[in-house]
């Protein structure tokens, strides 16, 4: 994994900002950046965890409806 940072610029609703500057002068984080980089972090690790969910949740169901054409095959077609 490599160690480069890229600089993103965004815009935050000011409440936001005002919550990420509460969280670093309570010493939760050292910066806004920092504060930022664990909310992205932690937002996807849930979010590839409900995208694995998703894609089991889909192979389960193709695999449901390769089994009901077989059996469809199998008698209701003659």
């Amino acid at each position: 994994m490599s160690d480069k940072n890229e600089k993103v610029t965004i815009r935050l609703p000011v409440r936001y900002l005002q919550a990420l500057d509460y969280l670093v002068e309570l010493d939760d984080f050292g910066s806004r950046t920092e504060a930022i980089k664990a909310a992205v972090r932690d937002m996807i690790y849930q979010r590839l965890d409900l995208a694995s969910e998703k894609v089991k949740k889909m192979e389960a169901f193709e695999d449901r409806m390769q089994d009901l054409e077989k059996l469809e095959r199998q008698y209701l077609r003659k």
